[in-house]
């Protein structure tokens, strides 16, 4: 038997985005399957995805065995709430710290390693970095499936909100908040 964690985490680059793309699409498609119908998973690809302004910034992180990457999230000290670099109505502008709100953004983790802690271990991670630049209270929208996570987590649901794609598919979501 081995000391060693389950995984490690570690904060992502440019290199990991090939491997980390098919772990957002599985998560997507699969661990939001039981709540919500076929076309608004398939519709979802619209809102949610890779956000490389996270990792140009330094705040996305992987988390990985021998295996490979199992997850991935991050945190933001820009306006965005969320949204993939695809999504519209983006902003990169800076957020204050001493009366703003950091954002914990794109949080995958792979179906095959659901349950282990991951999300768990990358909100911490990114809560603790948050922290560390002086934030002070934390905001994330959240899909139905990732709800019970940030509730378990100290999160609080602020607004049932929802957003519409381009088809005019409607995507039910969470804006959720917490404290430090």
């Amino acid at each position: 038997m081995t000391d060693r964690p389950p995984f490690s985490l570690r904060l992502a680059t440019e290199a990991d985005i090939p491997a980390m793309m098919p772990i957002m699409d599985r998560a997507i498609r699969d661990l939001l399957k039981p709540f919500l119908p076929p076309e608004a998973v398939a519709a979802s690809f619209e809102i949610m995805g890779i956000d490389r302004q996270l990792v140009a910034d330094g705040t996305y992180y992987v988390a990985e065995d021998d295996t490979g990457i199992l997850g991935c999230g991050g945190w933001s000290r820009r306006r965005t709430l969320y949204g993939g670099d695809h999504t519209a109505g983006r902003d990169a502008a800076l957020l204050d710290p001493a009366t703003e709100a950091a954002r914990i953004r794109a949080m995958y983790t792979d179906p095959t390693a659901a349950r282990r802690g991951i999300g768990r271990a990358i909100l911490k991670a990114c809560e603790d970095a948050a922290a560390r630049e002086g934030f002070t209270r934390l905001e994330l929208m959240s899909t139905l499936a990732g709800e019970p996570l940030y509730s378990a987590c100290g999160y609080a649901i602020a607004e049932a909100t929802s957003a519409t794609t381009s088809a005019g598919v409607v995507i039910p979501l969470y804006r959720m908040t917490r404290t430090l």
